[in-house]
């Protein structure tokens, strides 16, 4: 009997999820909410009960989850940490919340399953690499995602979004979707092509992933110039990436 996976995506904006089985099939219509506010780690774990209650029984979970995530454990994560999500207030009891959380070993007691907790990017990516050489995977979201496969081997996540571009600006913010509704679609499309022109260099890679709900926005002339070895990929890789996350 095939293992059943509770893959759920939480972004700043809104959480996804589904159960699919091992060959990536989904055995249910892919659930989505609105990331509540204020967003305690109780209240996180609360909400991640009611969307296991309204799916397919399951025997493991893989939760995505935006900032750095190391075996399990919250380093630090944005918008969870402000008072009413991205781009708000944040939260000094929520920050002490949040950073330095358990996550997975909590998911597993609360779920009562085996749990993968991951970064988003990382997740993302798992549905999508193929194994073959240097893959890099960029989403495109409230903020930008990043994560790197090498040989189909998950590398060490660092965080891209902190790194300072345009002098105070991070990439975060820089090519953010804050920055794509100031610009509008075309100028924004046309940052997102000089980012690229700027990582090459630092990273040569064999290919490059774009994906997260903004991709859609990059327009087809910027695409074209960035070359072949750019790749655009569907939002739903952050839920199907659930299943093959277990085999990194």
């Amino acid at each position: 009997m095939s293992l059943m996976t509770l893959s759920i995506d939480c972004g700043g904006l809104y959480i996804k999820a589904c159960v699919l089985d091992e060959s990536g099939t989904m055995h249910a219509t892919p659930l989505r909410i609105q990331t509540p506010y204020p967003l305690s780690t109780e209240k996180f774990l609360e909400t991640l009960e009611l969307i296991q209650s309204q799916l397919p029984q399951s025997d493991r979970v893989t939760i995505g989850v935006p900032g750095m995530i190391r075996n399990g454990v919250v380093v630090a994560t944005p918008h969870y940490i402000n008072e009413a999500g991205p781009h708000t207030h944040m939260s000094p009891e929520l920050k002490e919340q949040w950073w330095g959380f358990d996550l997975q070993a909590a998911v597993a007691v609360r779920l009562g399953m085996a749990a993968k907790v991951l970064n988003d990017a990382e997740v993302h990516g798992a549905g999508i690499v193929t194994g073959s050489g240097l893959e890099i995977v960029i989403t495109l979201g409230t903020g930008l995602g990043f994560s790197v496969f090498h040989g189909g081997k998950l590398s060490p996540h660092f965080e891209l979004s902190h790194a300072t571009v345009r002098r105070n600006t991070t990439y975060d913010t820089w090519i953010g979707d804050r920055e794509r509704r100031r610009m509008g679609n075309t100028f924004w499309s046309r940052r997102v092509r000089l980012m690229v022109s700027e990582l090459r260099p630092v990273f040569l890679w064999d290919r490059l992933y774009i994906g997260g709900g903004n991709s859609h926005s990059i327009q087809q002339r910027d695409l074209t110039l960035m070359g072949d070895d750019i790749v655009i990929v569907p939002n739903s890789a952050g839920v199907t990436g659930g299943v093959r996350a277990w085999q990194l």
